[in-house]
Parts: structure tokens; C-alpha cells; sequence
């Protein structure tokens, strides 16, 4: 008598087995530790040994399940109940062949069984065998033998790119009375597959109609829209599913993707914050707001957020990273570092936190202490760049002649490098020797006439001396084409704009200067957009404004410049325009 078979007895034997297994498959220790030796009995049923696999399996010890399923279909191999359990065992381990043999002889012994023509179905479709799959699902018309085998036979259809055959199958279901939200579910998967995109959502909204409030059906609507790239669709199926369920955690997730997808920051930032609100243990989604509030320059809020999934994952070392950014864009200089410093060298952030250490630390002109940072980085992470900007913060520290031998090193191996050559104009400018750097600078473009730096730096020199403005014009112009997304070369045309203005407005042409000024202001608040703020900018739309006559926003934007850090070697009049402007407004 096979093991199906002896289903009048079968509970009894089973209670028998645990109440005997639990005490066999113990350790000595009672502790549950196993000696397998132990748990093999071979005058025990079939039935112990299948639950002393199911035991095994619920433990994640597959290969201790197997043995113990081998030896079931050893005491009973008429069983195909037990041929399938083994079969199923070998399949969640990729066993493949070995669960297909098993799994043909569970249907050779009982082939009226449907969970066993199923197994049999998926391995084939597994193993890529859809033919032999499909064999298996239809009856001698043709037609799917029910309506399990209909539903796998439409998915094997899809997968097989026979949308035409899978689309019979479902109109079979639709015509036998198949349960209708799976029928219709099943109908728009396969419209998806065949481009008819109205009619699958339209199949969707039936099996809406029959079950309302179902969101994995809302679900699938959403992903047809964002699959036509309908976003707007999208987010408005996303409304719909919320009007249904207001704290769904998915739903609230997805939107807020679509919402970033539409470049709709405030409507993604409202969102997460709902979602924060409803799910206030919810860091992850917490952290992610802090990430978008740091794109929409809300700092403060970002860093809050960051420091809240720092208490919770302390060596998210990224989150670290951009908790340091945002205090420092905050105002937050000390708070800023101690959030860098905690980035471990082994980060992929590292030497950019080191080279932000340095950066603040040249800001307040502490230029030993920027260059020591800076060497951390070049130890981790050495490049040109941070080679360049240690030889920049050692002539900030006055070590000139230090900084030029620097330069000059390096030149000798590379003398027609004309990034070297601008870089050691830089050092000669910032030594006061302005002349110099401009007669090294036309040296970088004598090598390089589209060295976009080189250009950008006798333009703007020329234009803080008023000097050569259309030719600083002309230089500009063509950095910008070089660059166009560079904002600080953008700033340069504007402040070229501002000084054409100044003799005017001295010479009282105040409508030829209005016509410089506002080109200068256009110019400017892009350059404000591309960098993101930066105090220097900051100064130079306060002087548009200044000069326009518009003392408040001048004021508005002076305050800014201060919040931003002002570096006291490019802006030392900053703080004394600043409460001139204040005492005049009081």
C-alpha cells in the first residue's frame, strides 16, 4: 500500500512520528543540536522521515531534507505524493534534473493529481521546455484542462512570445466561467503584451469593477501608465488607490517616484512627508526625504533627517556624507566637520570629506590646516586636482615659492601641460602678482586656445579692473561655449555686464545701464542656479540690485552671501556694504 493510500491511518502514524522524532532528532544536551546518525531509522513509515525533512526545511537545511525525502521514497517508491515532495526539495535548490525525474515519476503514479502536473508543468517551464509544458495543460481538443493549467498555460504563452495563443487560452477562460477577476486580470496582461493598451486597461477596470479595493489590480494600472510613459496617469491611478487607502506605505513610495520622475520635487517632498508622518519608524523613507530636501536647498530639514537615520544606522557612512554637506550649506561649519570627519578612509567619500574639511578650513583662512586635510585625501585618493589645490592652499598660506617649485616640478615633466601652466598663473595671481598671471595664462592658451579656465580668468581680471571690457566679453563668451553649465564662468559675464553699467550710471546714462544691469542680473541668477549658491555670487547680485536702485533685495542678497560663508580674501568689503546698507534701511 503506497503512502497515499494509507490515508486512513496516516494522522495517527504522523502523531506518532512527532511525538517519537522530537525526542530522536534532539541532541543529547536538549538543546536541539542534531546528530544525524540519530534521526535515521530505517523501520520507521515513510511518514517519519518526512517529517523529520519538513523539520529540516523549515530550518533552511535543504540538503538534510532531501536526504531524509530519499530515504521516504526508498521505504514507499509507489508514493507520488513523496516523489513530488522530493522533486519540489530539489527544485528550490536548483537541482533541476534531479527534480524533473522525480517529478515525471509523481506523474507517471498519479497523473490525475494536479499539484504534480503542475510541478511537472513549471520545471519544464523552467528548463525551457514550453512545448513540453503546454503538453501537459491541454486536453485532446486542444483546449486547457482546467482552469488552473489555463492561467499557466497563458503565462508560458507570454513567455514564449505567442501572445496570439495565450490570447485564446484567456477567451477559453473567458468563455468556461473561469473565476472572472483572475480572467480578466489574466486578459490584460496579455493586451499588454499585444500593444492593445486601451483595452488592457480597460480589462483592468472590469476586474476593478469586481473587486474594488484591490491595489495589486490599481497596481498593475499604474505600471500600464508609467509604461507608456503616462506619468500623469500614473500618479493620477496613484490618487485613486490612496483615496482608497490614505496610509498606504507602497502606494505613497511609488508616487513619490513618479512625482521625482516628473520633476516634481515639492509634490515628492509633500508626499514623503505624509509618508514619514504615517510611518514615523520608517527611516529609510525619512532618509530619502532628506535627500530631496537637500535638492530643494531646505538644509536644515535635510540634516535633521540625516541625523535621524544616523542614530538608527550609525555606519551609513554616505548619510554621513550629506548630513556634513548640509550643515555646511547650513551655516553649521563645526557641526559640518565633525559629520566629515567621521567618514572612515576606506569610504568611497573619504577624500571628498577631507577635501569639504579643507575647503572650510581655507574659507577662514586656516590654509595649513586645509592643506593637511588635503594631503589625507591625495594618501587615499590621489589625483591632479587635489595635487593642484595643495599647491593653491600653500601659497594661500604664504609659502609661495614652496607652491611655484610645486608647479614648476611638475612642469618639467610635462611642460606643454597647459592645465599646469594655468594652475601656476593662479599661484602668481594669488601672490598679488596679477600682471604675471595674466602674461601665464596667455601661456596656457597659447598651448590650449580653448582652455576654458585660462579664458575665463583674464576676462573676469580685466573686468574687476574695468579694463579691456569688450575683449574680457569676447574671452567669456567663449569660455561659456566651452562650458555652459559652468556657473561660475556664467558669473563672470554677468559681472562684465555690471561693470559696462558702473561708468554709465557715473556718467548719468542711467537707460544704457538699466539695459547692462538687467543683463547682468539675468546672467547672475543663472549663475546662482548652476552653483547652487555661493557667497560670492551672492555679492554680486547685491551690487546689481545696488545699483538699480533696489535696496532691499540688495539687503536680501548680502545677508545671503554672509549665511553662505564669505571668503574674506575675494569679498572684503562685504560685511562693510552690508551695514552701511542696514543703518540706510532702519
Amino acid at each position: 500500500m503506497s503512502f497515499r493510500a494509507r490515508t486512513g491511518r496516516v494522522a495517527l502514524a504522523m502523531l506518532g512520528a512527532v511525538a517519537l522524532g522530537c525526542a530522536a532528532i534532539e541532541g543529547p544536551g536538549g538543546d536541539g543540536s542534531r546528530d544525524l546518525g540519530d534521526e535515521v531509522r530505517p523501520a520507521a513509515p515513510p511518514e517519519y522521515d518526512v517529517l523529520v525533512a519538513q523539520q529540516h526545511a523549515s530550518e533552511g537545511r535543504i540538503p538534510e531534507a532531501i536526504a531524509a525525502y530519499r530515504r521516504a521514497v526508498a521505504k514507499d517508491d509507489q508514493s507520488a505524493y513523496l516523489h513530488r515532495l522530493l522533486a519540489d526539495a530539489f527544485a528550490r535548490t536548483n537541482q533541476l534534473d534531479d527534480a524533473l525525474i522525480h517529478a515525471q515519476r509523481a506523474f507517471a503514479l498519479e497523473p490525475e493529481d494536479r499539484m504534480g502536473r503542475d510541478l511537472l508543468a513549471q520545471l519544464f517551464r523552467v528548463r525551457r521546455e514550453p512545448e513540453a509544458a503546454a503538453a501537459l495543460l491541454l486536453d485532446e481538443e486542444g483546449d486547457p484542462i482546467d482552469e488552473d493549467a489555463a492561467v499557466l498555460l497563458q503565462q508560458i504563452y507570454l513567455e514564449m512570445d505567442r501572445p496570439e495563443d495565450a490570447l485564446r487560452v484567456v477567451e477559453w477562460m473567458l468563455e468556461n466561467d473561469v473565476e472572472p477577476l483572475r480572467a480578466r486580470i489574466a486578459l490584460a496582461n496579455v493586451y499588454g503584451k499585444l500593444d492593445r493598451l486601451d483595452d488592457a486597461e480597460a480589462a483592468l477596470r472590469e476586474a476593478l469593477e469586481i473587486d474594488p479595493e484591490n491595489l495589486q489590480i490599481y497596481g498593475a494600472l499604474a505600471r500600464l501608465r508609467r509604461g507608456q510613459e503616462d506619468r500623469a496617469g500614473e500618479i493620477e491611478v496613484y490618487r485613486e488607490m490612496l483615496a482608497l487607502h490614505p496610509d498606504d506605505h507602497g502606494t505613497l513610495s511609488a508616487l513619490a517616484d513618479a512625482q521625482m520622475a516628473e520633476d516634481d520635487l515639492e509634490g515628492a517632498i509633500a508626499t514623503l512627508q505624509e509618508l514619514e508622518r504615517s510611518y514615523p519608524s520608517d527611516v529609510r523613507s525619512s532618509t530619502r526625504l532628506g535627500f530631496l530636501l537637500y535638492e530643494a536647498r531646505r538644509f536644515d530639514e535635510a540634516a535633521a533627517r540625516f541625523e535621524r537615520a544616523l542614530l538608527e544606522y550609525p555606519n551609513e557612512h554616505e548619510i554621513a556624507f550629506f548630513l556634513g554637506v548640509s550643515r555646511r550649506r547650513a551655516g553649521y561649519e563645526d557641526e559640518a566637520i565633525r559629520a566629515f570627519e567621521s567618514v572612515p578612509s576606506d569610504h568611497k567619500h573619504y577624500a571628498e570629506s577631507r577635501t569639504q574639511i579643507a575647503s572650510i578650513h581655507e574659507r577662514r583662512g586656516e590654509f595649513d590646516a586645509a592643506r593637511r586635510e588635503i594631503d589625507r585625501a591625495i594618501e587615499v585618493e590621489p589625483s591632479r586636482p587635489l595635487e593642484l589645490y595643495s599647491a593653491t592652499l600653500r601659497s594661500k598660506a604664504g609659502d609661495i615659492e614652496g607652491a611655484i617649485a610645486f608647479l614648476e616640478g611638475l612642469l618639467e615633466k610635462e611642460p606643454d601641460n597647459d592645465e599646469l601652466i594655468y594652475n601656476l598663473g593662479i599661484v602668481y595671481g594669488e601672490s598679488g602678482e596679477t600682471e604675471r598671471a595674466l602674461e601665464t595664462m596667455r601661456r596656457a592658451l597659447a598651448l590650449n586656445a580653448d582652455n576654458a579656465s585660462a579664458l575665463n580668468y583674464i576676462g573676469y581680471t580685466w573686468a574687476e579692473k574695468g579694463e579691456n571690457l569688450d575683449e574680457a566679453e569676447q574671452m567669456i563668451n567663449r569660455a561659456i561655449e566651452l562650458r555652459p553649465e559652468d556657473g561660475y564662468i556664467v558669473d563672470s559675464l554677468g559681472w562684465v555686464y555690471y561693470m559696462r553699467a558702473q561708468p554709465l550710471i557715473e556718467a548719468g546714462r542711467r537707460d544704457e545701464a538699466r539695459h547692462f544691469l538687467e543683463r547682468a542680473l539675468a546672467e547672475l541668477e543663472r549663475a546662482d542656479a548652476l552653483t547652487g549658491g555661493d557667497p560670492v555670487i551672492s555679492e554680486h547680485l547685491g551690487d546689481v540690485h545696488l545699483l538699480l536702485d533696489e535696496r532691499e533685495q540688495a539687503l536680501d542678497h548680502f545677508e545671503e552671501a554672509v549665511e553662505l560663508g564669505p571668503r574674506a580674501d575675494e569679498q572684503p568689503n562685504l560685511y562693510k556694504k552690508l551695514e552701511s546698507l542696514r543703518r540706510e534701511l532702519e
